[in-house]
């Protein structure tokens, strides 16, 4: 046997990888491919000292089944709101869950994509610049109809609440909001 071989059966080592390889390899965060592995979505090991591991062959399925340029497997939710962390974070967790997710940063910008593919849920935040989350909820409800598109309404003023209700949104979360909260009322208003 050469000094370079092995008696490891072919592939052996190489078939198993670390978090920071598993997230390169899929072309995501660290973080998120640990939330992935948390929630059963990607299949890991973990080692005595916690470590997390992932097969090879595990993850060339997850893509095969949801990477990129795969048809969206969930509902399509359409989430706008200005602040790209709190979109990035419910993103994700959606996309955990399911969901296929299209984010917008301003109302704008979220009518632009309500008119190239209707989503099966709006969450809209009510406090933006320019064009708040009230006035879009009332362009979509003139285009598109009352309730004929879901929406959930969230913002940082508590009593907003109310007021959602009585323009006709399905549903409201507070701001800052239980991620878990938000996620529920989208299940209920549209399952994965």
């Amino acid at each position: 046997m050469a000094s370079g071989e092995s008696r490891r059966p072919a592939g052996g080592e190489n078939d198993w990888l670390t978090l920071g390889q598993a997230a390169k390899f899929l072309g995501v965060a660290q973080s998120t491919i640990r939330k992935w592995s948390d929630v059963g979505r990607v299949p890991a090991f973990y080692t005595p000292g916690g470590h997390r591991r992932y097969k090879r062959a595990d993850l060339e399925a997850f893509l095969d089944r949801s990477g990129p340029g795969k048809p969206a497997r969930g509902p399509l939710v359409l989430l706008v709101d200005d602040d790209p962390q709190v979109r990035e974070v419910v993103r994700i967790n959606l996309e955990m869950e399911g969901y296929a997710v299209r984010e917008a940063a301003n109302a704008e910008d979220g009518l632009a994509a309500l008119e190239e593919e209707a989503p099966d849920v709006i969450l809209l935040d009510v406090m933006m610049p320019q064009v708040d989350g009230w006035e879009m909820l009332r362009r979509v409800q003139e285009r598109h109809g009352v309730g004929s598109i879901p929406v959930v309404m969230f913002s940082g003023q508590l009593d907003a609440g109310r007021e959602a209700a009585e323009r006709g949104a399905q549903g409201f979360v507070g701001k800052p909001f239980d991620l878990r909260a938000l996620i529920e009322q989208t299940k209920q208003i549209v399952p994965a």
